[in-house]
């Protein structure tokens, strides 16, 4: 016959541990973080670090599957293609043609 297992209790004791605020960063701020590390990527590479381009056109490779997800999300979400456009500076029409759903070759509208 086995024993009854216990829950393992936790050495921390909550009454004295402060609770830490977790923090939010913002997406502007976070935006911004990533402009500068390409930004700094860039001068790397133009610094003479040939081989650091094949991995920076990986990246672009990535950012462009990312702004697919980012507009996927954003239209399932409700926005309408004209908002997307507008806050990327191009028309609706072609935000549409960029980042909507691609037609199989020979599928009628």
């Amino acid at each position: 016959m086995t024993a009854p297992i216990r829950p393992v209790q936790s050495a921390v004791n909550k009454l004295l541990t402060p609770k830490r605020r977790t923090r939010l960063v913002e997406n502007d701020e976070y935006a911004a973080f990533l402009r500068r590390a390409i930004t700094a990527y860039s001068r790397r590479v133009a610094a003479g670090d040939v081989d650091a381009i094949t991995d920076m056109a990986s990246v672009a490779a990535e950012l462009d599957v990312a702004m697919r997800h980012a507009v996927t999300g954003l239209r399932n979400f409700g926005y309408s293609w004209a908002a997307i456009g507008a806050r990327l500076g191009i028309t609706r029409q072609a935000a549409q043609q960029r980042w909507g759903v691609q037609r199989q070759a020979g599928e009628s509208s």
